[in-house]
């Protein structure tokens, strides 16, 4: 199994970026595909979470109305679609597959199978 993001890079707060996910190898198809960031200092946090079997949405509190997280089953791709970025939202993004989305007290909840390699983020001026 291969998770391989891309779409990172350099933005001026207030733009946007669209992160692609694609992903290889699964023989499963009930799986869900979570985003997460990790800021430097600070530990990984769970953004959003799609389920490729019904394209249901989840989204921590601390991104949720600016975070737009699709899918798309047949070129195996999930995308973060980012907007309004800011300061804040710089950080290395790493996409990962596992068995399920939970929500919990605004907080996305994600058991990892697979994790991607990464791609940055970083919001400035």
């Amino acid at each position: 199994v291969q998770l391989v993001e891309s779409g990172g890079g350099l933005v001026q707060p207030g733009g946007s970026l669209r992160l692609s996910c694609a992903a290889s190898g699964f023989t499963k198809d009930d799986y869900a595909t979570a985003w997460f960031r990790q800021a430097p200092g600070k530990e990984r946090e769970g953004v959003s979470c799609i389920r490729r079997s019904d394209g249901s949405t989840f989204y921590a509190d601390s991104v949720k109305g600016r975070f737009t997280i699709s899918r798309d089953n047949a070129k195996n791709t999930v995308y973060l679609q980012i907007n309004s970025l800011k300061p804040d939202d710089t950080a290395a993004y790493y996409c990962a597959a596992g068995p399920a989305c939970v929500l919990f007290g605004g907080l996305l909840r994600f058991d990892v199978d697979y994790w991607g390699q990464g791609t940055q983020v970083t919001v400035s001026s």
